[in-house]
């Protein structure tokens, strides 16, 4: 059992701390009675969902109308970042609000390292060793909410460490569906294979469940402060959807418009250049119908007002590796990149006791920041002996200022989808990058290079020296661990392997793109047994 080192005090239930949250003995469910409780949480977490697959972010394909819906209603952060480029290390520093070599969790947990990994894939370097878990030391937000009188809630994918180290030994009173696994192991569609969740019926729909598992949570909580996490498995592969949605999005990327080519070539893989992928498409717009099933229950439950929610996601969408699923242009990159596709996300934050005087916050925010602003939220004090990275975004919920800083990022791993080992500095609208292969360093102004085309770091070269000496500063400061050399790097089947991607793995890739978008197009002729769903 994972222990709790917070010096804090178990607070009543009835504790009063903000202008806007009373106290009362018994809260009901009135519209002025509701407001006396602590503020409810919703922190929804989307999987492998690209900063600009969502219609309201700028997609003329996908649709989302519930995220469109909350984004017009809360404040979005337009330069919202994940903590990391692959989905552990970030969901382990949203839990903690710690910089991932602070946590330790660098890599996706299961991923080789050291000479196993470099071996193996012929890479320049090895990567170094990780933390397959959340240490045992750290306070969770969970634990630091329950510790603050909240129920606490978890549904959907966990994959930040496998038993002992599951959602119930790091402060949440539930666990509905999370264990070690990144994916959702036998599909989205029942029979799946989750030992903490089982299906209902053939045909089962799991985004949905996980969605009516947490509004089921609400509504027996509706009387009592709580904190439901949500954390979908979607968008992550293997990507499914209903006949009928693919039919919709087939159609409609006909009527867009189909290109001919669908993927160039990026550094080290293949890489989908244009957002027409009906399977995709499909999967998106499950997990937004998922959405509303939540946000139904909060209004129908008259909570909505009182009830702070959080949407985000873990890395960029998939544009190269995994299922090839999205693009993330004019962002180059995608998740596992450690250009701006990899790490830039859809970050949103509702919460309606807060009179914000703006709708969209330009200021760089991270996965670290939500920690603190929760606990804010919440009137809840920091918890003791445990270092939080983040810093409160209320008074920017507010339409106030923070100071400047920098946001840190450390990645000394290859990504499956074509990232190199990396650290990375973004210091006002610089961004440099360090690579940990050859020592070299990209230098980007992303104010006028969103799309980091021009590397600045020979031209700008006093820039470059500074946001360097900062950037190690923070490793050291962490005791960030780094890759080392492997002797038996092979150049010459490493360009072997360059060619073939450019070439077979390229056509594949087209080919199966035309597939998706055949009129004819019947996967295993059961459409992933979704035509048996009651969706």
């Amino acid at each position: 059992m994972k222990l709790n080192h917070s010096t804090l005090f178990r607070l009543v239930s009835c504790l009063c701390f903000t202008a806007f949250i009373g106290c009362k003995d018994k809260a009901t469910n009135s519209p002025e009675e509701v407001k006396t409780k602590k503020p409810n949480i919703v922190f929804i977490l989307a999987d492998d969902l690209g900063a600009h697959d969502l219609s309201f972010a700028g997609s003329k394909y996908y649709e989302t109308p519930n995220i469109d819906a909350l984004a017009s209603e809360g404040v979005e952060f337009s330069q919202g970042y994940a903590a990391a480029q692959v989905c552990s290390p970030s969901r382990a520093s949203i839990l903690t609000g710690q910089y991932t070599p602070r946590h330790g969790v660098t890599d996706w947990i299961g991923a080789a390292s050291g000479q196993d990994w470099a071996e193996y894939y012929n890479s320049k370097v090895a990567p170094p060793e990780y933390s397959h878990y959340i240490p045992d030391e750290r306070i969770t937000i969970a634990e630091a909410l329950k510790e603050g009188g909240y129920k606490t809630f978890f549904a959907g994918k966990w994959h930040t460490g496998a038993e002992p180290h599951s959602p119930e030994n790091n402060g949440f009173d539930i666990n509905i569906g999370g264990w070690e696994v990144g994916g959702p192991k036998g599909g989205y569609y029942a029979p799946w294979k989750n030992p903490k969740l089982d299906y209902k019926y053939e045909g089962e729909n799991l985004t949905k469940r996980l969605a009516l598992e947490t509004a089921d949570f609400i509504a027996e909580n509706k009387d009592e402060p709580f904190f439901a996490f949500l954390s979908f498995y979607a968008v992550h592969g293997p990507i499914q959807t209903t006949e009928a949605k693919w039919r919709k999005y087939r159609d409609k990327a006909e009527a867009q418009g189909i290109p001919e080519s669908g993927f160039e070539m990026e550094r080290n893989l293949p890489i989908r250049t244009v957002q027409d992928n009906p399977i995709y498409a499909g999967l998106i717009e499950s997990m937004d119908d998922a959405i509303g099933v939540v946000l139904d229950k909060l209004k129908a439950l008259g909570l909505d007002e009182n009830t702070i929610i959080v949407f985000t996601s873990d890395n960029g969408g998939v544009a190269s590796g995994d299922a090839f699923s999205t693009t993330n242009f004019p962002l180059r990159g995608g998740k596992g990149y450690q250009w701006e596709g990899g790490i830039r996300e859809p970050y949103l934050i509702k919460a309606p006791m807060i009179k914000n005087t703006a709708n969209v916050v330009d200021y760089p925010v991270s996965g670290i920041d939500f920690y603190p602003t929760l606990l804010e939220l919440t009137g809840l004090n920091k918890p003791e002996d445990h270092i939080i990275d983040g810093v409160s975004l209320v008074p920017l919920l507010k339409g106030e200022s923070v100071n400047k800083r920098a946001l840190y990022w450390h990645y000394p791993h290859y990504g499956n989808q074509g990232g190199e080992p990396v650290s990375i500095i973004r210091k006002d609208h610089w961004k440099l990058i360090h690579y940990w292969e050859d020592r070299h360093d990209e230098l980007y102004n992303l104010d006028t290079d969103p799309g980091e085309a021009n590397d600045l770091s020979a031209e700008k070269e006093a820039i470059t020296t500074q946001m360097k000496n900062e950037l190690f500063t923070f490793l050291e400061s962490v005791d960030a661990r780094f890759p080392e050399n492997n002797a038996s790097y092979d150049e010459e089947k490493a360009k072997q392997l360059y060619e073939n991607r450019k070439t077979k793995m390229k056509e594949r890739l087209e080919k199966q793109r035309k597939e998706f978008l055949n009129k004819e197009f019947d996967p295993n002729n059961n459409w992933y047994d979704s035509n048996l769903t009651k969706d």
